[in-house]
């Protein structure tokens, strides 16, 4: 269930009303006369099922309550009440399956911002990777996967091309690309210092690395992997599961095969540098498009249901 607070101004607070009562799988209607005071107006509140939240969200925006009120959503953890139990039964659907697209768009939006928090967590996340591809631990490999945040600008990528959202789309992509120049650049200079005290060389970087060679050396696996982990990443974020985002993070080469390259082309190894670089953007391409689809499914999915 979610739970829904808005503020209308007193002209539309009837039809505001209306409207929710109206709306299959709505309960629990409050409305508080003249209680709000920034905008002044109204207080609506009420509870509606999950998989009929996107469409009640929709008709409240058409009547630009998100411009003259306030539309603010909550997820309700614990229900005990029969009305509610009654009104999910009522709302067509599975509240597993729906998507409230404004909440996905408002999350990919913050998650796919180039933010300085944003940068030091791929730059930290590229850095723990060179280390492991070094010294072919497979453990700082999967710890640098799970640190790395690449995850939101892909989907914001993925959410806006549906959506038709272009300066969302711009957005996330900016922040893809600075990000990982950003990283692999810092990386390499990264490289240089521990190189100079010692810790990295290139006798390390040319040993047969057993346990992450694959980085560099890219194939359809890798873009099936990238292909499977995209649609779980996606389904993880519309499902409100985001638990699943975890293994997403350890299931695609993308800041491993950053650190690789930039390690590589520290020490003027390009054929490994160009091997890794292939891999990051074989994983790049295999996520969004695996996104995207999924996303376009579940739109698909939803309206046909019964």
């Amino acid at each position: 269930m979610l739970h829904l607070r808005l503020i209308t101004p007193a002209g539309k607070t009837d039809d505001v009303v209306r409207l929710i009562e109206n709306t299959v799988g709505t309960t629990h209607l409050v409305v508080l006369p003249g209680a709000a005071r920034n905008p002044a107006g109204d207080v609506v509140m009420c509870d509606v099922a999950r998989e009929a939240g996107d469409e009640l969200i929709g008709e409240l925006r058409k009547l630009e309550l998100d411009e003259t009120g306030s539309i603010a959503v909550e997820n309700i953890d614990l229900s005990l009440s029969k009305r509610a139990d009654k009104a999910e039964d009522e709302a067509p659907g599975e509240a597993a399956d729906a998507v409230l697209w404004e909440h996905l768009t408002d999350a990919t939006h913050e998650e796919s911002t180039l933010s300085v928090t944003y940068l030091a967590f791929l730059v930290l996340a590229t850095m723990i990777a060179a280390c492991g591809v070094v010294l072919d631990n497979a453990i700082l490999i999967v710890g640098a996967m799970a640190v790395g945040p690449e995850f939101g600008p892909l989907a914001g990528i993925c959410t806006a091309l549906v959506q038709r959202h272009p300066r969302l789309a711009l957005r996330s992509l900016t922040a893809l690309l600075v990000g990982f120049a950003a990283a692999m650049l810092v990386t390499v200079g990264f490289s240089y210092f521990m190189d100079a005290v010692h810790l990295f060389s290139a006798e390390q970087l040319d040993a047969q690395r057993p346990n992450t060679n694959f980085i560099y050396r890219p194939d359809w696996f890798s873009f099936v992997v990238a292909v499977l982990a995209g649609c779980a990443g996606t389904l993880s974020l519309t499902s409100a599961k985001s638990g699943a985002l975890v293994g997403v993070a350890i299931s695609v080469t993308t800041v491993p095969a950053a650190a690789n390259a930039a390690v590589a082309f520290s020490y003027s190894e390009y054929k490994q540098a160009w091997g890794s670089t292939e891999q990051l953007l074989l994983n790049l391409l295999g996520i969004v498009l695996a996104g995207i689809v999924t996303l376009l499914f579940q739109k698909w999915l939803w309206r046909k249901r019964p």
